[in-house]
């Protein structure tokens, strides 16, 4: 046999055999896509499922509406963690969630945060942001996340938004507009509670917290996908998520249980 033809061969065994591979899922662990303001809750919270029951967690962050749009193509979660409810139930709607998974599992808030190193007040609360001084202000963009939409209401509610609208720089997720404010990009941001109050986090700056009467409220919900291979080991984590301790956690991160 000629050496071309020994090589497309051994190309065509090489495909077959990984043909015969089954697709890595269920054995890899449950897979979760996180809104980005649970960076660092949600870590201690996988933390503790794995070392009580074993299970592998693999957790991505990133803005709840750049997710459901993922979710409706495809994308190979397990879990969605979003900071919009809404988003679950549209996904629901559209024959994506497991049924009877959804779950308002928390309620979110916004402040405005600086680095002490700034020189900003933010104690006198958003009026500082008409100062011509602070040039950047940083909020998640609020077409695809909640706490966008929320600083963009709060901003309105005390007619700000008109006067600063030139002077908002809208970063991709409210992760990222922390990290904004936090590398100096910007001077203030309106983020979420949960990332400033994080002991990686708390002593570099300063907040405000925004009244919750002056932006709708963020509430946040989880659903298991439809499409997941792994949905005895996610029902398990969303009942984790529900234990005393765990809800002590992410109120120790800024996190509201539900009213309702």
């Amino acid at each position: 046999m000629r050496r071309k033809e020994m090589k497309n061969v051994g190309l065509y065994v090489s495909l077959l055999v990984l043909s015969l591979v089954p697709p890595a899922r269920a054995a890899d662990g449950l897979v979760i896509a996180a809104a980005a303001d649970l960076q660092f809750a949600m870590p201690e919270v996988v933390h503790q499922f794995e070392n009580q029951t074993g299970q592998r967690v693999r957790v991505t962050f990133g803005s709840s509406g750049n997710f459901a749009s993922q979710i409706q193509n495809g994308a190979p979660f397990d879990i969605f963690f979003s900071a919009d409810l809404k988003y679950p139930k549209q996904l629901d709607a559209a024959g994506l969630i497991e049924p009877g998974s959804i779950c308002h599992y928390a309620d979110g808030k916004i402040v405005l945060w600086t680095l002490k190193s700034s020189g900003v007040d933010v104690s006198r609360g958003l009026s500082i942001l008409s100062d011509p001084k602070i040039h950047k202000i940083a909020i998640a963009n609020p077409e695809h996340a909640p706490y966008g939409r929320a600083a963009v209401a709060a901003l309105k509610h005390e007619n700000l938004y008109d006067a600063v609208q030139n002077r908002i720089v809208l970063a991709e997720n409210i992760s990222q507009a922390a990290q904004f404010v936090d590398t100096g990009s910007a001077e203030v941001g309106i983020v979420a509670l949960a990332l400033v109050v994080a002991p990686t986090v708390r002593d570099r700056g300063t907040y405000f917290a925004i009244p919750a009467s002056e932006y709708p409220p963020i509430e946040q919900g989880s659903a298991i996908l439809k499409s997941s291979q792994n949905k005895q080991a996610a029902k398990q984590f969303l009942e984790f998520i529900k234990t005393p301790a765990i809800v002590t956690l992410l109120h120790k991160f800024g996190f509201e249980l539900p009213k309702n």
